[in-house]
């Protein structure tokens, strides 16, 4: 109950205090202390994944804005031979605000991401935006088909027929490829599985339905039954190691994505950054209140 309380309580909190521990799950609040984060990543054998953080803009200003950083993002991780690709949220773009106009960004992202034979995610975010990303992904699928790939939330009761729907995609030579997460929004029972067990069920479920059709999988848990459930599926498919990683957040569980990683898995890390940095840390450390809990009793302990 003190953990949970304290994570209630953090949006409530000075933000200089809530950094003193938020920070270990952002990489920085600029575009160099991100990329100095993933070189470092990248050095341990770790991909990366590079999302600047922000969502559900309310001018089609900020989505501008949100653009051109993302194209520097790029340019500057080209630059410095960053092994990694890019993650992104409609939303920031205008998704909720002017579909075309979100699109037309969202395509030039691509566009520069291909150019460099890069690759970009498109994020799920809460039930009101999911057919309008999956609509958005099918439409940028098409056009560059080896530099896009989308995030699917285990714990949805329509991801099987999500996935099933998008069969049409699959192409052997150049496959969908698919983030399967847990989901992190609230959303009513109608529409979300909402105890433990069941959600862990149905993201293998949904694993192994990706394995069976083919679909490039990335495995993103910090759950060890998860990891040693998809260790179990990957043998039983005998899946080849191009069509399939392991992804984590930036800061979160590093002792089971090191035993991954020395497993002999692809590890990708989630690394996010930038001054929208406030909600990211409040709801991540809100899904993990033990976390919470443990940061201020050390806080209080050393004074």
């Amino acid at each position: 109950m003190f953990n949970k309380l304290i994570a209630a309580l953090l949006p409530y909190m000075p933000q200089s205090f809530v950094w003193v521990f938020s920070k270990r799950y952002v990489a920085g609040l600029a575009i160099d202390e991100a990329i100095k984060g993933c070189k470092e990543l990248n050095s341990n054998g770790i991909h990366v994944t590079l999302d600047v953080l922000g969502e559900f803009i309310k001018t089609l200003d900020e989505a501008d804005t949100n653009k051109r950083e993302y194209l520097e993002i790029i340019e500057k991780a080209q630059l410095n031979n960053i092994q990694g690709n890019y993650s992104l949220k409609p939303t920031m773009f205008g998704l909720l605000l002017n579909r075309d106009v979100c699109y037309d960004h969202i395509k030039e992202i691509v566009q520069k991401a291909a150019s460099c034979n890069n690759f970009i995610r498109i994020d799920m975010e809460d039930s009101p935006c999911t057919d309008l990303e999956i609509e958005l992904f099918r439409k940028l699928k098409k056009e560059f088909p080896q530099n896009v790939g989308l995030v699917l939330q285990a714990y949805l009761k329509r991801t099987r027929s999500d996935i099933e729907s998008m069969l049409d995609l699959n192409i052997t030579e150049i496959p969908l490829n698919y983030r399967l997460c847990k989901g992190i929004y609230t959303e009513p029972a109608a529409i979300a599985f909402k105890e433990y067990d069941e959600i862990n069920e149905h993201f293998l479920d949904d694993l192994e339905y990706m394995f069976q059709n083919k679909i490039y999988a990335g495995i993103a848990t910090h759950d060890k039954p998860l990891v040693e459930g998809a260790y179990r599926l990957i043998e039983k498919y005998n899946i080849p190691k191009n069509m399939y990683e392991f992804q984590m957040l930036y800061g979160v569980t590093p002792e089971l994505r090191k035993s991954i990683v020395d497993r002999g898995h692809k590890m990708r890390v989630y690394v996010p950054y930038g001054k929208q940095w406030f909600a990211y840390c409040t709801r991540r450390l809100k899904e993990n209140p033990k976390m919470a809990g443990m940061i201020i009793k050390a806080i209080f302990n050393r004074g």
